[in-house]
């Protein structure tokens, strides 16, 4: 089955224009699956989206926020660290591995995505700045809005033909679809705080079983096209995405002189995207014919992240437990009690 086709200029899909010149998209994927289960995949994607944000709302509080802004030097790296460092190594790698145009696109828009609340478990098993964390990811879902479209705008104009091929409206859409779960967690945790914890556990959990069905409906769907999913190129893409950020974000944060609980904090931040935001762009904005099975590259590269963040997790434990002891041993001077003066 042929999956590439020679695209000439003016090709529509609906909502989408994808008005390239000379240019082969990934297209002609056949699914054995009905218009109905499509529509489920979506509306499940969505649905887990938005309990991941009111979940991730739910974490944060204002105070926090407030005193981060006022003393925005650990946010702004991490920003800088989020928004500069992910796309610009998205667009390497698509440039290395020679990726085709939709390939290229589904990886920069996995780089370009804010942080994810996975990075939050990761920061806290590293004993970093939960607070810096949570702002941090606060902030970059907040930027997101306007700095997502733009990177996307910018790094695709370094690939033939890809300009007008993102559905910057459809992003947007998705974009401030996250904001107003997150704003509903952060007003539950602000006038319902005992309620907090709770939702986040059965968030969780929704979100654990949600996932299996995603990945159940995904592979009916996907039927014998997994190979180009599985291939050799974006394999290796995936895998070295979040280690390249991971790595990054220390160093940038090390030269900056952040302490150790920000820098691993920066590090964890900076390779962590979110997930569930990237798949349901992927699966909602793109028509199924020209995305095919590339909309669970998120799932790929998730399992990359997480296989990675647990191996520095399990190397921070073993060298904090091996460590030589740096504390001082107090020690205790005595002092001769002075005679007292003995009366005439």
């Amino acid at each position: 089955m042929n999956v590439t086709e020679e695209y000439q200029r003016g090709v529509s899909y609906g909502p989408l224009n994808i008005t390239s010149e000379n240019t082969t998209f990934t297209k002609g994927f056949q699914f054995p699956i009905s218009d109905t289960l499509d529509k489920a995949i979506n509306g499940i994607t969505i649905i887990i989206l938005f309990i991941t944000m009111i979940s991730l709302g739910c974490t944060m509080e204002m105070a926090k926020i407030k005193s981060h802004i006022l003393q925005p030097k650990g946010v702004v790296i991490a920003l800088v660290a989020q928004f500069g460092i992910m796309p610009f190594t998205a667009f390497c790698l698509a440039k290395i591995f020679q990726l085709g145009p939709i390939e290229a696109v589904t990886v920069l828009i996995c780089g370009c995505c804010p942080g994810g609340n996975l990075s939050n478990i990761f920061a806290l098993a590293l004993q970093g700045d939960m607070n810096l964390s949570i702002v941090m990811t606060t902030c970059s879902t907040v930027m997101a809005l306007g700095a997502m479209p733009l990177l996307l705008y910018l790094y695709c104009k370094g690939f033939s033909g890809l300009e007008n091929a993102v559905p910057y409206a459809g992003i947007i859409i998705s974009l401030v679809m996250t904001l107003v779960p997150c704003a509903i967690g952060v007003a539950i945790n602000h006038w319902a705080a005992r309620y907090s914890k709770t939702i986040v556990k059965v968030g969780l959990s929704i979100l654990l079983i949600a996932s299996v069905a995603i990945g159940v409906m995904s592979g009916i769907a996907i039927g014998g096209t997994v190979w180009v999913l599985l291939s050799p190129r974006l394999m290796t893409v995936a895998s070295l995405m979040p280690f390249i950020g991971y790595l990054l974000g220390y160093i940038m944060s090390t030269l900056l002189k952040q302490n150790g609980r920000c820098k691993r904090t920066i590090a964890v931040e900076t390779g962590c995207q979110n997930i569930q935001l990237c798949s349901t762009i992927l699966k909602v904005a793109f028509p199924p014919e020209v995305i095919g099975p590339l909309f669970l590259f998120p799932l790929i590269y998730i399992v990359f992240q997480g296989g990675e963040a647990l191996l520095f997790i399990i190397l921070f434990r073993w060298y904090q437990r091996c460590k030589p002891a740096t504390d001082e041993k107090t020690v205790y001077v005595a002092v001769e009690k002075p005679e007292e003066a003995k009366l005439p």
